[in-house]
């Protein structure tokens, strides 16, 4: 895809902000015809720039208060066992993200769950249970200052 443009932009900074607005308020707010709009959209979706469009839901209000950060470290890494410990994780509903990292440990997990029995049975049944898993350490989360999922686009 080519650059984005700054129509492009104010596309993408209203639609982090709203997902659900129409074609016809986000041609309003850019200044442009909503055909042209609803193209650009098609073309930062087709491109993969914009990824999907989702609700945010607060995870206390729905049950999922207890937030950690988990480090894992693998017992040992080629590009299979990398692979194999990434789909395990998009398999597991209570992990919001995977990252692999550099450093100390090979991937940092961000998971949310219910309560700490429950990210107990999680932590023995994904990691305990899973022999390539060296070593994984929590950090739970105290309070969330901050939590943002808008790109900067400046």
């Amino acid at each position: 895809m080519a650059p984005l443009d700054h129509l492009d932009t104010q596309i993408l900074t209203l639609l982090q902000q709203d997902a659900s607005l129409p074609v016809r308020t986000l041609a309003e707010r850019v200044h442009s015809s909503p055909a042209t709009v609803q193209r650009r959209v098609a073309q930062l979706r087709e491109s993969g720039v914009l990824l999907k469009q989702v609700a945010l839901v607060d995870r206390r209000k729905v049950g999922r208060a207890l937030t950690a950060f988990v480090s894992v470290e693998l017992d040992k890494q080629n590009d299979a066992l990398l692979r194999a410990f990434e789909q395990r994780m998009l398999a597991e509903d209570d992990v919001q993200a995977c990252y692999e990292v550099s450093g100390e440990f090979d991937f940092l997990l961000i998971v949310n769950a219910p309560s700490m029995e429950h990210y107990h049975a999680f932590t023995r049944a994904v990691f305990s249970s899973n022999n390539n898993v060296r070593n994984f350490k929590s950090t739970f989360a105290m309070h969330c200052a901050k939590f943002e999922t808008a790109v900067p686009l400046v």
